[in-house]
């Protein structure tokens, strides 16, 4: 029963309820053990004998104190004093059967009840007033005599039943109220953790105090990041077997072709051999971008920091694909700004990202267009921009330009000329490594910009999130 988190927390409210309840009890014990109900009639049958007595004097009628005083003693059974300016009794109206009483000491101590005491020791409660003459009127009764039995049958017992009782019952009730408001949202939170790694799994109603709404919060959050990583899962499944299935069909038929002879000519056997070769290389170059991105996500790339000549960097590039573009009739040129500052990166690995960049400015770029690739210093870091004046890339598409196996003209998936859509989102990876980020910008039959910001004086991160 007490292995749930309800159970427990309903059992912590009651021990802790039963406990205040407890000390409230002893407290109240002992307040009822120092001023029982005994002693506050008797305070205040001494306080109106009082309030009778000081009233006749203060109002001067022709009676004297002294008989008055007696008359509210036997009426009261109290005893009645007066006491002169220098604490001398004037007037004692049980003179006769008891004790002489002292003027009462100045109290040391705070007790509910003034007491005190005659020559033989006897305890009386009193009550005085300073009279408008200077004398001191004193009513005072013998002190109650009870039991502790007696103070707990009839004072104490009544209370702690009556409202004791209540409180523990509507605490019970606030306690048990208090552990389902904590503990209900955390039986969702279990609920939808063993319904994983359902895909329909849906995120939980954040519910309950700050901490608890913290957690599912937190919940939540990791229910859309493991969805998406399934998905993300099955998608790659999906698209590598989509690109390997195209080479992998063209290699097994050419090789049937030569292996059951329909090649029969030399040049039927050079072209099966050639589509073999082109496209083992095509599915070769795919396995490698792949272990790249897994390294890439994993955190063990091989990249090392070290300063790059940016402009040098850029302007090899462009002499690289100069046969591609002459053959193409598209123009590059590169513009870096004055004193551009040098940049620690890993040389390769950014080559990597603009040379990809490049390929698919070209693939895209008409003849007699142009490629621009500049360089600047902005906001501590170093600005890379390569501008095509190509077609451009749809709104829709732009969002998704750097996930994996996304290629935005359908029409050229799986293409043999246009890869397989992984080299865009190894250059997102390689950039955010770097502690940068990359972006697009296009308009559809204006061209399109790829922008790579890269900080200066960042330490590489090989671990990408």
């Amino acid at each position: 029963m007490l292995s749930s988190l309800r159970s427990r927390l309903w059992l912590s409210y009651a021990l802790l309820i039963f406990t205040a309840l407890g000390i409230v009890a002893v407290v109240l014990f002992v307040s009822l053990l120092r001023n029982p109900i005994l002693y506050r009639q008797t305070t205040e049958r001494l306080k109106a004998v009082q309030t009778v007595v000081a009233d006749r004097e203060n109002v001067s009628q022709s009676q004297p104190i002294s008989v008055s005083a007696q008359k509210a003693s036997r009426t009261f059974d109290v005893r009645v004093l007066l006491y002169s300016k220098d604490k001398q009794i004037i007037l004692d109206t049980y003179s006769e059967r008891n004790v002489p009483l002292l003027f009462p000491a100045k109290r040391i101590t705070l007790r509910d009840n003034p007491i005190m005491r005659d020559e033989n020791g006897a305890a009386w409660l009193y009550v005085s007033e300073k009279l408008p003459d200077s004398t001191y009127l004193v009513v005072a009764a013998p002190r109650p005599r009870i039991s502790i039995v007696n103070l707990f049958a009839d004072d104490f017992l009544p209370l702690i039943i009556q409202s004791g009782l209540i409180a523990l019952l509507l605490s019970l009730a606030v306690a048990f109220l208090f552990a389902r408001w904590i503990a209900d949202p955390l039986q969702k939170v279990v609920a939808a953790a063993r319904a994983m790694p359902a895909a329909e799994t849906k995120p939980v109603e954040s519910q309950g105090p700050h901490e608890v709404q913290e957690l599912t919060r937190a919940f939540n959050s990791m229910i859309a990041r493991t969805q998406a990583s399934q998905k993300s899962q099955r998608d790659f499944v999906a698209n590598v077997s989509h690109e390997l299935k195209t080479p992998l069909t063209s290699v097994q038929g050419f090789a049937q072709a030569l292996l059951d002879g329909t090649a029969d000519s030399d040049e039927t056997r050079q072209q099966a051999a050639q589509v073999i070769y082109d496209e083992s290389a095509r599915m070769h170059r795919m396995v490698l971008d792949l272990l790249d991105l897994a390294k890439l996500d994993a955190g063990t790339a091989d990249i090392t920091m070290s300063p790059v000549n940016l402009p040098a960097l850029l302007n090899s590039i462009r002499e690289k694909f100069t046969p591609q573009s002459q053959k193409a009739g598209v123009e590059i040129n590169v513009e870096v700004a004055a004193k551009l500052p040098r940049l620690a990166a890993d040389g390769d690995r950014l080559a990597q990202v603009f040379t990809n960049l490049v390929d698919n400015a070209l693939k895209f770029t008409p003849s007699g267009g142009v490629i621009l690739l500049r360089a600047e210093a902005r906001d501590g870091g170093i600005l890379v921009s390569v501008a095509d004046t190509g077609a451009g890339i749809p709104d829709e598409a732009q969002a998704h330009i750097f996930d994996r196996f996304y290629q935005a003209d359908a029409s050229r998936k799986g293409g043999r000329k246009h890869g397989a859509g992984l080299g865009l989102a190894i250059a997102h990876e390689i950039v955010q490594a770097h502690g940068g980020r990359i972006g697009v910008r296009s308009r559809l039959g204006e061209g399109t910009t790829f922008e790579v910001f890269l900080p200066l004086g960042v330490k590489i991160s090989k671990k990408v999130t």
